[in-house]
């Protein structure tokens, strides 16, 4: 890139693991869907605070826990201005995105879905935008509504408009697919949602280290994402809601924190969006989750998605003068994923073929088995790319398929 700000020798030094080895070759790490790597400055976040201020939030009048908590609620603000969203009362810290459309099945559900009513879901969704609704469909008799994708992996839109009807509650689905990184045409499904008075849930794993979003501007009612495949830390993560959805749902879970007054007789629960947040934060994670947000901010996201998209279309390019090579997915829009199988190669044997080599991507059905079945295969290989990728590794990578398969 002719790019004096985005400079890949000093982003990669920002990435010990990256100068590593495995099986005396050079590491080329090419599972960033998975999780990303961490840079020096979000590692350091979680060792200074630790150090220096560590201390239980929310709960002490003395000085470490009031510092500890004025990190964590500006690590929330942080959270809020990288999405744009209109409050930190529509901030919820959770898990990672699992556990914040768990949060969403099990709340939401509650409070709003009942037997009879539907959630349009697609297929190419990630299991943890399946089960936890096939969780509810069990509990309460909801039914499941499923848009159907073309061969090229793309969302069937005139299918989706015909999925709305009286039943219809809640559209949940993923903004770029994990295997196929299909970029879904997500504001406009938003606002096909509107037009029913349906609201529109959106996983955004795989959206948020690679594109800006802004969450206003797509008017989504929910939006769901991991720290740790933004070059955060692992077991922490958002669920943003729009604060009249959240204000009407009960909470997910009880315990400390998440009340206001508790007798044997009646309990009152939290403002926002302490509601949705029980017992000790991952107030650690949050700090260098903050730091991870200002890493890539820095960097600027449309540097990082021109960097990425340069990275996806050299590799497609390459890795289609392989024979036998089948790329599984096609989408006009797509992001910094290729999921891929070449001739009768199994996935996996590929995939422990390549590590030998130093190859690290991610082998089988990927949390996504409908979709597999959809496309008529076990699994893929897939490579994702990050913003230290390299052109050098995409070759890497090439040479080392074309190897693997000349073995075969």
């Amino acid at each position: 890139m002719n790019n004096r700000m985005y400079s890949i020798e000093h982003i990669r030094a920002d990435f010990p693991i990256l100068d590593r080895q495995v099986y005396g070759k050079p590491l080329v790490y090419l599972d960033n869907g998975a999780t990303t790597q961490k840079p020096r400055t979000v590692v350091d976040a979680i060792t200074e605070e630790y150090y220096s201020v560590n201390a239980n939030v929310h709960r002490g009048v003395h000085f470490l826990s009031q510092e500890a908590t004025r990190l964590h609620e500006a690590s929330r603000e942080r959270v809020r201005t990288f999405i744009n969203a209109a409050s930190t009362n529509e901030i919820i810290f959770t898990r990672g995105t699992t556990e914040a459309i768990n949060l969403l099945a099990s709340s939401f559900g509650e409070a709003f879905l009942h037997e009879g009513d539907e959630v349009i879901v697609s297929t190419m969704e990630h299991h943890s935008n399946i089960v936890p609704w096939q969780l509810l469909e069990a509990r309460k008799g909801i039914k499941l509504r499923v848009i159907p994708i073309t061969d090229r992996g793309e969302i069937c839109m005139d299918e989706y408009v015909k999925l709305f009807n009286e039943h219809t509650r809640l559209v949940s689905v993923m903004h770029v697919s994990n295997v196929l990184g299909t970029v879904n045409p997500i504001r406009e499904m938003i606002r096909i949602a509107h037009e029913h008075d349906v609201p529109f849930a959106v996983d955004g794993a795989q959206s948020i280290p690679h594109i800006a979003v802004d969450v206003q501007d797509l008017d989504a009612d929910f939006y769901a994402f991991s720290a740790h495949k933004v070059y955060g830390p692992t077991g922490i993560g958002v669920l943003y809601g729009k604060e009249h959805w959240l204000d009407r749902m009960p909470p997910y879970q009880g315990g400390g924190e998440m009340i206001q007054t508790v007798s044997f007789e009646r309990t009152t629960f939290n403002e926002l969006p302490f509601k949705f947040e029980a017992g000790t934060p991952d107030y650690i994670g949050t700090t260098a989750f903050a730091r991870a947000l200002d890493y890539v901010s820095a960097l600027g996201m449309e540097h990082i998605a021109a960097h990425e998209k340069a990275l996806t279309d050299y590799a497609l390019q390459r890795l289609r003068e392989i024979p036998a090579m089948r790329i599984i997915g096609e989408a006009e829009e797509r992001g910094a994923v290729i999921s891929f199988n070449v001739g009768n190669i199994h996935p996996s044997d590929l995939g422990t073929l390549l590590d030998r080599l130093g190859i690290a991507v991610r082998t089988g059905h990927h949390c996504a088995q409908p979709l597999m079945h959809r496309m008529g295969i076990p699994g893929t290989v897939r490579a994702s790319f990050a913003l230290y990728n390299t052109m050098e590794e995409v070759d890497a990578l090439v040479a080392a398929v074309d190897r693997v398969r000349k073995m075969f």
